[in-house]
């Protein structure tokens, strides 16, 4: 049961066995900013990294790296020498300041970027609950990664916003209801000033993903009618408590197993397969009815997570799409999606991307392949250069929510309607954040847990 390996290596090293090579793939995808008025190409970038694990300390250094690509199409980046070019561009890319709860954490990441030539401030390092308010006040950034757990990320959108920073922040943006209605509102601030907001919903940067959903928008399987969607794979990162750490502290170091902090697995790792539906669908499920429990990770150092999900949403058009999430070890490993048509059917993998038809046609994606996880801090950057910044606030916030109500279906033995969660108060806030006592919520009771 035990894995003490650091959380983003433990998840990358599964992707990797299994053959399923989704590029950074935990990593968290962050990108460099810039200020949101139309700029120069080769404009500074001055990056502010909130949130310093393994997926922040990633994000930040893929940021440099989309920067140092030099691949936009009209930003004047683009030279037929990419190693010359590489290094003249990243001469306005840096990370400038680092925030983060865990000094540990902070450190470590800071390390990791000394190697690769940059050097941050003492006094651009913040510790505590309260850093990434001291990382805003910051004039000089002008671009910030949320890689923390997904349970602080709509109050630090706010926040961000408000100072007048672009925003790179992953997904799930949020882990209850008022977090989702968060986002939004922070989105539609951030129109206003003039702002972007990107978010990691990579699989949208993907050349094959998007050339599949484009033929089946277009008809090509027919009317869509159901869908089948599977993240089916082993246990991820899980870190030994240590008599020294609090309960808050064994917490944030072990978020994922704590619905305040991550919102489930469902809500955290199916947040993929739940971006592509709605994508896919080109609407948000109108109700949803699930199952799921603990098998396998039932001890009370595993917080209160489920370890398996079996959802089922219905979309508008009749349209029906079945959701199987698990993570428990010698099982059968699956990452698919398959969405169903009058005329045939779409496959989306990383092995394979294509679609069949009835009568024995086929296609096959052969074309580019690009790594999506860096292509979106590209788009990203880009949109920002030419002054047109992308803003994927309500695009992220419905796919998150669509998760939570998934959640909420399993955890509730209830039908749950999209209205209702539209319309639900629901709040996972803590009175006070501070290192100390903390109890565990009981797990979820399907029959017995109210969804309000």
């Amino acid at each position: 049961m035990k894995n003490t390996e650091s959380p983003n290596v433990s998840r990358r090293q599964f992707i990797r066995k299994s053959g399923l090579h989704v590029a950074g793939a935990t990593v968290a995808l962050n990108i460099p900013t810039i200020i949101t008025t139309h700029a120069a190409p080769d404009q500074q970038i001055n990056i502010g990294l909130i949130g310093c694990g393994g997926r922040g300390t990633g994000a930040a250094l893929d940021a440099v790296h989309a920067a140092t690509n030099s691949i936009y199409p009209d930003s004047g980046y683009h030279t037929e020498n990419p190693v010359e070019g590489a290094q003249a561009t990243q001469q306005n890319v840096k990370i400038v300041a680092m925030a983060d709860a865990l000094e540990d954490r902070l450190r470590s990441s800071r390390q990791q970027f000394k190697k690769v030539g940059m050097e941050i401030k003492d006094e651009h390092c913040f510790v505590g609950f309260d850093a990434y308010k001291k990382l805003l006040e910051i004039p000089e950034i002008n671009y910030v990664i949320l890689a923390t757990p997904p349970h602080f990320r709509p109050v630090q959108l706010k926040a961000a916003v408000e100072a007048g920073k672009n925003v790179f922040i992953e997904k799930p943006a949020a882990v209850d209801t008022n977090g989702v209605h968060s986002i939004i509102e922070s989105g539609e601030i951030a129109k206003k000033k003039g702002l972007a907001i990107g978010a990691g919903t990579q699989r949208r940067r993907d050349n094959s993903f998007k050339e599949i959903v484009k033929r089946i928008h277009e008809g090509e399987i027919g009317d869509l009618r159901s869908g089948v969607t599977r993240w089916l794979i082993g246990e991820l990162w899980y870190l030994e408590p240590k008599a020294e750490w609090s309960d808050m502290e064994n917490q944030l170091r072990n978020w994922m197993y704590y619905e305040w902090l991550s919102g489930d697995i469902f809500v955290e790792q199916f947040i993929h397969s739940i971006d592509l539906m709605n994508w896919v669908c080109q609407s948000t499920p109108t109700k949803a009815i699930g199952l799921g429990g603990r098998q396998v990770r039932t001890g009370s150092t595993f917080g209160n997570a489920y370890d398996h999900y079996s959802v089922q949403y219905e979309y508008p058009n009749d349209i029906t799409i079945f959701c199987l999430d698990r993570q428990i070890n010698g099982c059968a490993n699956y990452i698919d999606d398959v969405f169903i048509g009058a005329k045939g059917r779409g496959h989306f993998s990383y092995q394979h991307t294509g679609i069949t038809i009835k009568d024995g046609d086929s296609w096959r994606y052969r074309g580019d392949k690009n790594n999506a996880y860096q292509t979106e801090h590209d788009d990203l950057i880009h949109s920002i250069r030419i002054g047109e910044p992308i803003n994927e606030a309500k695009q992220v916030a419905e796919s998150t929510m669509t998760a939570i109500m998934g959640r909420e279906a399993a955890y509730s033995g209830q039908e749950i309607t999209w209205d209702q969660m539209m319309t639900t108060k629901q709040d996972f806030t803590l009175d006070k954040y501070e290192f100390g006592d903390l109890p565990v919520a009981p797990v979820p009771m399907p029959g017995k847990y109210k969804f309000k």
